[in-house]
This record gives C-alpha cells, structure tokens and sequence, in this order.
C-alpha cells in the first residue's frame, strides 16, 4: 500500500472542499451572521492542510493500483464528511459532534436525513452548506458510479466499465475522457432546475437550494415542512422530473445528449414501471380515503413515490397518515433505489432486473432442464462473474440491514423505528416510516452512539458495502 498515491488526491479535495466553504461565509456576511467567522476559519485551516500535503507529495509518480483505489474511495469520503462536520460543529446552532458528522455525511452521502430542527429560521450559510455537501456529494457519486466501482467489479457494478477501461485493460479507465462532459450536464440540470423552481414561485435563496438538492437527489430543504411549504401542482412536477432525470444513468444522459444510442434501456424501463404502479397505488389508496382533487392526489402520490425511489427524500406529505397499505409500499420500495451511474443510492435497479432474470432463469430449467437459459440483461446473457457479484452484494446488503438493525433495536429504537432507521442509512433515502424518523420527523432525538452508527451506514451504502468491507480483510493489507 503506496500511502502517498492516496495522501495526494485527497489533499487536493481537501483544498476543493475549503474553496466550497467560501461560498456560506459570503452569503453570511451578505446578512450580517457571524458564522460566516466559523467558515471563513475552516477554510483556512483545512485549505492549508490540503495545501501542505499536495506540496509535499507533488512532483513524483506514485502507483495507483486497485488496492490504493479502495481505499482511496473510503479515505475520501471519511475525510470529506469531518471536514464538511467542522462548520456545522462551530456554528451558531447547538449540535453535538456526533449530530455535527451525521448531518455532513447525510449530505455528502445524499441521504437527506437530519437532526436538525427549526430550518425556517437557520442561518442561511448553514443551510446554503447543508445544500453544496449534497451537490458536492452528487457528483462525487456519479464519479464513482460511472469510474471507478465498475472498474473495481464490485457488486456486478463491471457490467457497467467504461470503455477506456475495457481498453486499456486497466482497473479503472481514464476520467478526463467524460468528466467536462459530466460537469456540463450537471451543471445545466442544476441551472435549469433552478431557473424553474424560481417560475414556479420560489424565491432564487430557495431555488438554488433546492435545485442542489434535486439534482443530487439528497432531499435536503430549507423548511421543516420540505415542499409542504410550497403552493400548486408546477412546482411538484418540476421536481418530479429532475429527480427522475438525476435517478437515470448520467451516461446513457450524455450519449442521449450527444444524439447516440442509449444501451442501457433496461433498468431505466423497470424504474419507470416500478414508479408507475407504486404511484397508481398509492393514488388509489389516498383517492379511496380523500376528498381532495384526484390530480393533486395524483400529483403528490407520484412526487412522494418518486422522492422515495430515487432515493431524494423530499416530502409533499406524511404518508404515515395514509394507512397501512401505503406504508408497506413505501417500506418496499425505500430498498430498490434508482438506476446504477446516477446521484441515487440504494439496491439499484439493474440488480433487481437481473436478479428477476435470474430467478426466471432457474424456474426455466427446472421445466426444462437440457435447456441452456442464461440470466439476461439488455438482451445479452449475464456472466457468471457479474452475476456472483449481484448475489454476494444481496447478500451483504440484507445482512448489513440486519445486522445494523438489530443493534439499533439494542439502544432502545422501537423495533419498526430501528428497522427504518437501518434501512433508510443504508439505501441513502433519508426519512424513514417509524413514529419518530418518518417524513415529519428527524434523528434529533436518536441516541449519540446511533448517529455515528448510522453516518458509518450511509457511507457504507454509498461504498456499495464491498469497497468498505475489503478494508477488514486481512488479506487486503498483505504484500504482493
């Protein structure tokens, strides 16, 4: 393990991150709050550390290999959620550091839970902060997604290797070849996002916000009410269709862009179709309990299904108020997640599809036996090196959901509370379906020792639980 090939990188995110603090100190020094002391501070301190260790590690070749890329990936994101912690921990509102670290790698893991309450009347540089760890988060997510896991084969994410990888049969292919392209594209869904939000009534404070939280499918707000705040259907669908948008491969965005063909057709239908009948579902079961217009219905089934599905955690209203039924299809679909190479977290759909392809497969050859009936995705037959990947992340995913749990059930979590909770931190979602924890409440009142369990869980999920597992291993950190 080549330290230095890891310490550089990181060093330069660290400068990255300290630029981005920048940005809360002005807005808070535009309204005359004196957090803006607190960001300005860590700007310096953390740039100066990223600074010290770029100077002292550039100039030399380093070997960046597979094993420095594994833990590359967990060194960053734990780096990036204490840097992103230090602000919040020295501002003005009263949070503990446990609460301070959960709330960063809630946004920089896009999850959208929070312990915080009283957001109407937080500082705008808290909340503006709050918005970028998402946005910064988003695409860091994507970046990985699309670079790096598929190049490292974990959990059948190789299916979707780029091709400068392929090529130069390497562990992971050459980003500058898509990452304008990916900047451009993010940049313009963020923008275009915002320019709509503020058409549809939003102030261009609440916009912007909103917009970073959109796009990244974080779910992070600037009201306690989430888009409970907001008037009309517009609104609604404008969010509608940029976290669908953000939930889709942002590869097969650019290729579609670009006027090519789109080769991933298959887990962006299941999304879509999964939608469809959840939010039909839903609809019918609110229709059958309320007198409100069937599009308004319509309207906020669709927008709380997609907000679930994709992973973004938004709230147009408490679902926990609709019955039974509705929570159990909210529990279900908090697992699947949104399509692989977008800014959404959980199962992710192309597993599910090959999973069910799988399972079709087996039932054919117990009919027919002689007959070779290979899983199949996109019209291809499905390796058996990707699908032993799928089958040993389903695995791992159930039992870390499990196992994280069962220890929450232990600090004194309500059992359906603990189980959400669990599941929730792992699939990046945000809020949960327990009493406490669910789309009106927050993790205020969970104890300290659970916020540090469940910001480690969220990176875990974004890790997609391998990248962070292997690093346990004793065989991990052996010399070849």
């Amino acid at each position: 393990m080549d330290f230095r090939a890891v310490a550089l990188p990181i060093g330069k995110l660290m400068i990255l991150i300290a630029t981005f603090m920048l940005v809360p100190a002005a807005v808070d020094i535009a309204a005359g709050n004196p957090d803006w002391r607190v960001f300005s501070t860590s700007a310096v301190v953390i740039g100066c550390f990223g600074a010290l260790t770029t100077a002292a590690l550039s100039g030399r070749e380093y070997a960046f290999r597979r094993r420095e890329a594994f833990f590359f990936v967990n060194a960053a994101w734990l780096a990036f959620t204490l840097a992103g912690a230090i602000p919040l921990y020295g501002s003005s509102i009263e949070i503990s550091f446990a609460g301070a670290f959960f709330e960063a790698a809630s946004g920089l893991t896009t999850t959208g839970s929070t312990v915080l309450t009283g957001l109407d009347q937080m500082p705008p540089g808290i909340l503006l902060w709050r918005s970028l760890l998402q946005w910064i988060g988003g695409i860091g997510i994507v970046v990985i997604g699309i670079w790096l896991l598929p190049g490292l084969r974990v959990g059948g994410s190789q299916l979707f290797a780029l091709e400068s990888s392929e090529k130069a049969n390497k562990p992971y292919g050459r980003i500058e070849p898509f990452v304008a392209r990916l900047m451009i594209l993010y940049g313009g869904l963020t923008v275009s996002c915002t320019l709509l939000y503020m058409v549809c009534g939003m102030t261009f404070f609440q916009a912007i916000n909103h917009a970073m939280t959109t796009v990244s499918t974080g779910g992070y707000s600037t009201s306690d009410s989430s888009f409970g705040q907001f008037q009309g259907t517009a609104v609604f669908w404008v969010a509608i269709v940029f976290m669908m948008l953000s939930a889709l491969p942002f590869l097969s965005l650019i290729r579609f862009a670009e006027g090519k063909s789109i080769d991933d057709k298959q887990q962006i239908q299941a999304l879509f179709i999964i939608v469809f009948i959840a939010s039909f579902l839903v609809f019918l079961s609110e229709r059958w309990m309320d007198d409100d217009p069937p599009f308004h219905l319509y309207t906020i089934a669709v927008f709380n299904v997609v907000s679930v599905i994709t992973t973004t955690g938004y709230a147009a209203k408490d679902y926990l108020l609709s019955g039974n039924f509705v929570i159990a299809i909210f529990f279900l679909i908090t697992f699947l997640g949104g399509c692989s190479g977008s800014t959404a977290g959980g199962f992710k759909m192309f597993r599910v599809v090959i999973l069910i392809s799988f399972v079709r497969s087996l039932l054919r050859r117990m009919v027919m036996p002689h007959r070779i009936q290979p899983a199949r995705y996109s019209g291809k037959p499905v390796s058996n090196q990707v699908l032993e990947g799928i089958l040993v992340f389903s695995i791992l995913y159930a039992g870390t959901f499990a196992i994280f749990a069962a220890i929450y059930a232990c600090m004194g979590m309500s059992p359906d509370t603990a189980l959400s909770a669990s599941i929730t931190a792992l699939a990046n979602v945000g809020p949960g379906v327990g009493e406490i924890i669910g789309p009106s409440g927050t993790f205020q009142s969970v104890p300290e020792a659970a916020k540090w369990l469940l910001a480690i869980q969220m990176i875990l999920g974004r890790l997609e639980i391998i990248g962070a597992l292997l690093l346990v291993t004793p065989d991990f950190w052996m010399e070849t």
